[in-house]
């Protein structure tokens, strides 16, 4: 247990007993979820209108290999950044955990570390680009008409992961301190820029793919720029950072060996998040191409109410983090029941819209008569998983806050154990029918293993006054 709470507890000094953590009383409210859950649910939610976008814009074309190439290539950079992601949610808790313990610097230290680790590791990308893309494309085996825009949006692109992972850090940091509405105005920026210089560069100027993936380094170069500004402004300046920052602090090696743990925890949840979906695709592929197009749409629909969902996950990560670095063990418990309670209110709600409105959506969505059907046909226990996938988000949340990397990373490889393991009996016995059941098995797997494992971890986090 003592090895737990150190690893548990980034604040805490080594060299000072754990009885000496002072106590900082704050209160939660439902507005306080609500300040961060709706920019935040904003922001997300804004993600997927430039992909959107991208592909209208280069669709209106009226060239199929040019869309394919785009799409393969958005698909790529969908993996490669999501490996990367632990930037912001690992920053995120370890800032909201350093507000909540009052230090002056703000989880400076922390954004400062993620800041040199995603430039870093957005070189390297640049570096690897040549053999990265020749496994992208040995992995999708496009046609050659579209392996060749593939190619031209990669090597256009790939320029932004710099910018695109000091984002991702920023970010953090932004919503760590609960400064959720400048995290919305940085997405809407960044969103704004790429949508706008995207349909210039494409219909205006005639820069086909390479033109749509140019607009996306700039909305990420200006959003990145922005941001650092922000920072810069908050501590008074380049030169006040430097003071506030003693030599050597940034090279810490405990506190490196600790970020690397969470890098590392984090980026296998990810793997394994990302792997479900995978499999689920697949599964839904070898089914035939009807039931792939219906599972997809279903699947795009659920998504969207993930992105609301999310907002709340924001709030729960930041509140409960912050709770943590201030020792106050009331304030957590009022976070986790406010956040489960308006997470619950979300999802049912938005179950019962996309139920409602399914068919609609559905055939907006589609022009296929047969997907249409299989998809309504599936939409009962499709929508219900905005129910049942709604726990597992807000634990999310809260596990984040609290920096509990290792229960994310065990939980979720073991939720996914779970989820084939019943796909491996309901599918063949029950077709799609029995691949939905298994991934509603998955979400209400994960939120058990992460309530069991908060219920025996929680005290551990906090110390006597």
């Amino acid at each position: 247990m003592p090895r737990d709470r150190a690893k548990l507890s980034p604040i805490v000094r080594p060299s000072l007993p754990m009885s000496s953590r002072p106590q900082h009383p704050f209160d939660v409210r439902s507005a306080d979820i609500w300040k961060i859950a709706l920019p935040a649910s904003i922001a997300f939610i804004t993600e997927p209108m430039v992909g959107l976008v991208d592909i209208t814009v280069i669709g209106r074309l009226g060239d199929a290999g040019m869309l394919g190439g785009l799409v393969l290539g958005a698909l790529v950079f969908d993996v490669l950044f999501s490996l990367a992601f632990f930037l912001r949610i690992g920053t995120a808790g370890l800032v909201a955990q350093s507000v909540g313990a009052r230090d002056p610097r703000d989880g400076l230290l922390h954004l400062s570390r993620a800041l040199i680790l995603g430039v870093g590791i957005g070189l390297l990308m640049i570096a690897l680009a040549i053999p990265t893309l020749w496994l992208a494309v040995h992995l999708l085996a496009p046609e050659a008409r579209v392996e060749t825009a593939l190619s031209d949006y990669f090597y256009w692109r790939i320029w932004s992961a710099p910018f695109s992972l000091i984002n991702y850090a920023l970010l953090g940091w932004f919503y760590g301190r609960a400064a959720a509405k400048t995290g919305m105005m940085l997405q809407l920026l960044l969103h704004l820029f790429d949508i706008t210089l995207s349909i210039w560069f494409v219909h205006g100027l005639g820069w086909g793919v390479p033109g749509a993936a140019f607009g996306t380094v700039i909305g990420q170069a200006v959003a990145a720029g922005v941001g650092l500004s922000l920072v810069a402004r908050h501590y008074g300046g380049v030169g006040a950072i430097m003071a506030r920052i003693a030599p050597g602090e940034l090279r810490d090696a405990t506190a490196i060996r600790r970020m690397f743990g969470l890098s590392r925890d984090l980026m296998i949840r990810s793997m394994a998040l990302m792997g479900a979906y995978a499999w689920f695709a697949a599964q839904g592929s070898r089914m035939g191409e009807v039931p792939l197009a219906a599972n997809a749409v279903l699947l795009n629909l659920l998504m969207v109410v993930g992105y609301f969902l999310d907002g709340i996950a924001q709030a729960a990560e930041q509140l409960t983090g912050k709770a943590v670095g201030a020792n106050w063990r009331s304030a957590f418990d009022r976070a986790y029941r406010l956040s489960m309670l308006w997470g619950l209110v979300i999802a049912l709600g938005l179950g019962l819209v996309w139920y409602v409105s399914g068919p609609w959506i559905i055939g907006f969505m589609t022009t296929n008569e047969e997907v249409r059907s299989y998809a309504l046909a599936y939409l009962p226990i499709a929508a219900l998983c905005a129910f049942t996938f709604m726990p597992a988000f807000v634990y999310d949340g809260i596990l984040i806050g609290t920096t509990q990397n290792v229960v994310m990373r065990n939980g979720m490889i073991a939720s996914l154990v779970v989820f084939l393991a019943v796909a491996a009996v309901l599918q063949p016995a029950f077709g799609n029918w029995g691949l939905w059941g298994a991934l509603h098995c998955w979400f209400v797997a994960r939120g058990l293993i992460y309530f069991w494992a908060l219920e025996r971890k929680t005290a551990g986090l906090f110390d006597p006054a």
